[in-house]
């Protein structure tokens, strides 16, 4: 009698603990608002003091402050650590921000981020420099890029302006055309590549932009968004006759900014602009975002013709790259490796690519011809992706700076039906008509089929 009342005692403690660890391991955001959060406050405000003296974060305190001590209380004066301001807690962690001393610098708390999070017992432990003096210390309470939830109530974002992936201290990677006009995308099969070239497309399709696709593999990556497409390629030989029309366009938009630069007398200084954002809203044509999927298809000649044909492409896709922004053009180039051995102009090509996505690569070679250089530090990084997680990949610019981020699971029908549904968006350029692709008609009570080939699956 006396076991199964200690049995029943005991029952109600192990069944909260099983229930704790099983919402904590399938429902980490809701254990971390109700368990998680409390405990890691505590720990923080209990041992913020002992934790950044043990980081080498203080400092010794200014004189006046330590004769006062001394006189008042007759007590050993301590080094003081940064001045921490309010607690902000958040749905996936918390936020705090800390005014460093004179003496100290951002480097020196990213230093220590790693100790800090082993200290308060979180995920991660990221530092963002705020301004001069200030840093903002960003506390993540579980893996967030396990199963991903991109945030809600994402406004204001402007033209060309995608949030495509998700970071690891949980904020949101938005893909900027207009800070980073082009952009490298490498990874092998089924890492995740295509996935993130789906988002893209799907958060593009609602805006004024034409979109512009190249795609070697017979169409099967871009075919399905035909219906918001302007123009599609999909073998050399199209693209080898769409390139030149894209060259083309670029040259008379340089032509339409020269007209309005204002060299006549007393033109109105407003009017002078050197790319197609200063000009009128009513003269600008619409922003061009081209699409190159398996560029290594394109590149790969097995004859002296196609050789020439080849040269002559990679030329138009590097004047596209140096020339395109200011006309409003932008390259987004995929492949599964992107290196010298692709041949004449590849390496030059890549180097004006200033935007780096890198997901799981075959091999050391390939992370590094997409981050070696310019964030040499994030190739181990990019190596280290395990395969079974799709759509992890490592981002970095030309800055130097990386992070790890992961794009949501979007099916191929959704992301279809989203162009469909969009298609009225589509910009209208006479020059692209001879390439837009066909869109058979959908018959009312049918629906889209995924296809059966096994896709990148991110939650």
């Amino acid at each position: 009698m006396t076991d199964l009342v200690t049995v029943a005692e005991l029952g109600g403690p192990l069944a909260a603990i099983g229930g704790a660890a099983y919402v904590r391991h399938a429902h980490p955001a809701a254990y971390w608002s109700t368990v998680g959060l409390p405990v890691s406050v505590a720990r923080l405000l209990a041992s913020y003091s002992s934790a950044m003296d043990a980081c080498g974060l203080t400092v010794e305190p200014p004189r006046w402050r330590a004769l006062a001590v001394r006189v008042t209380t007759r007590r050993e004066v301590r080094p003081v650590p940064p001045r921490r301001g309010l607690i902000r807690p958040t749905s996936t962690g918390l936020r705090m921000r800390l005014r460093l001393a004179p003496g100290q610098e951002p480097a020196d708390v990213a230093a220590s981020a790693e100790r800090l999070r082993h200290a308060w017992g979180v995920h991660a432990v990221h530092v963002r420099d705020i301004k001069p003096g200030v840093v903002e210390l960003r506390l993540v309470g579980f893996d967030v890029l396990r199963k991903v939830r991109m945030p809600r109530g994402r406004t204001g974002l402007g033209l060309l302006q995608v949030p495509v992936a998700l970071r690891e201290d949980a904020t949101a990677y938005v893909r900027d055309y207009r800070a980073v006009p082009h952009e490298l995308v490498l990874g092998a099969t089924l890492s995740g590549k295509s996935m993130y070239l789906r988002n893209l497309l799907a958060g593009l399709a609602t805006q004024p932009v034409v979109l512009v696709g190249i795609d070697c593999k017979r169409g099967v990556e871009l075919a399905p968004f035909a219906a918001r497409l302007s123009a599609l390629a999909t073998d050399p030989d199209q693209a080898a006759e769409l390139l030149p029309v894209l060259v083309k366009e670029m040259e008379d938009r340089y032509d339409l900014i020269k007209a309005r630069q204002g060299i006549a007398p007393g033109t109105p200084d407003e009017l002078i602009t050197s790319d197609i954002w200063g000009l009128p809203d009513t003269e600008r044509p619409a922003p061009i975002v081209l699409f190159v999927d398996e560029v290594a298809e394109l590149f790969l000649v097995a004859t002296r013709k196609e050789e020439e044909r080849r040269d002559e492409m990679v030329t138009q896709l590097i004047r596209l790259a140096q020339l395109g922004r200011a006309a409003g053009i932008y390259l987004e180039v995929c492949g599964q490796r992107f290196g010298a051995e692709l041949g004449k102009g590849a390496t030059m090509l890549r180097a004006q690519l200033t935007g780096r996505v890198c997901h799981r690569v075959n091999d050391e070679a390939s992370a590094k011809m997409a981050l070696g250089d310019i964030a040499p530090e994030a190739v181990w990084a990019a190596c280290s992706i395990a395969s079974e997680r799709p759509g992890l990949a490592v981002v970095g610019d030309t800055s130097g700076g990386w992070s790890r981020i992961r794009t949501p699971n979007l099916s191929l029908a959704d992301a279809a039906a989203t162009c469909r549904a969009a298609a009225h968006c589509t910009p209208d350029v006479p020059a692209f008509s001879p390439f837009r692709p066909t869109t058979p008609p959908v018959q009312l009570g049918e629906s889209a089929e995924t296809p059966s080939s096994p896709q990148p699956v991110t939650d």
